[in-house]
């Protein structure tokens, strides 16, 4: 009888042993966020600038950096005339849009959304107008890469987007290395 115990032990031991040492199957790795390629197309405005009017002059500086483990861009505007703001630029997969949340230090704030058209950042929204807050007025910002550099244009609409003024049309030359 202890021999046949014994046997058992060893048996039990054995298929023990063995699952044991078994590998489970591979989990399917999460996919990590913001890693598709919707979330790198706005890339091309990552760094830091050095940025002119439309007629050279200088207009001041914007640090675009990938924050939040690659899922937003934060833009930090510094200018020339002592302006400053900030805004978050985001891509959701959920509607496949860019969205900009603005904001400065005159109380100024845009919401706009939008995507890649053609190979450019068009971004819109509506903000109320500061002479009338009853109205509206259209915002569309288009960002386009021009070779190293970036080009910026601000454009408003008091009348549904059937005539746009700009407000600003400014090339991003990136700044040099210190």
């Amino acid at each position: 009888m202890r021999t046949t115990v014994r046997i058992l032990v060893l048996v039990v031991s054995s298929v023990v042993g063995a699952e044991a040492g078994a590998q489970a199957p591979a989990a399917t790795p999460a996919p990590v966020p913001c890693s598709s390629a919707e979330y790198r197309q706005f890339d091309f405005w990552l760094g830091d600038w050095n940025v002119q009017d439309a007629a050279g002059n200088p207009a001041g500086t914007n640090r675009i950096t990938s924050i939040q483990g690659g899922c937003v861009l934060l833009e930090s505007w510094s200018g020339a005339k002592g302006g400053s703001g900030t805004s978050f630029n985001m891509y959701f997969s959920a509607d496949r849009k860019w969205r900009q949340t603005w904001v400065d230090n005159q109380g100024g704030r845009l919401d706009l959304s939008g995507g890649l058209q053609a190979g450019m950042m068009v971004l819109e929204g509506e903000s109320p107008s500061q002479k009338d807050p009853a109205k509206l007025v259209k915002q569309r910002i288009t960002w386009e890469k021009k070779g190293e550099n970036v080009r910026q244009l601000w454009q408003a609409s008091r009348d549904e987007g059937k005539t746009w003024q700009v407000l600003f049309d400014g090339l991003y030359v990136r700044a040099k290395a210190k």
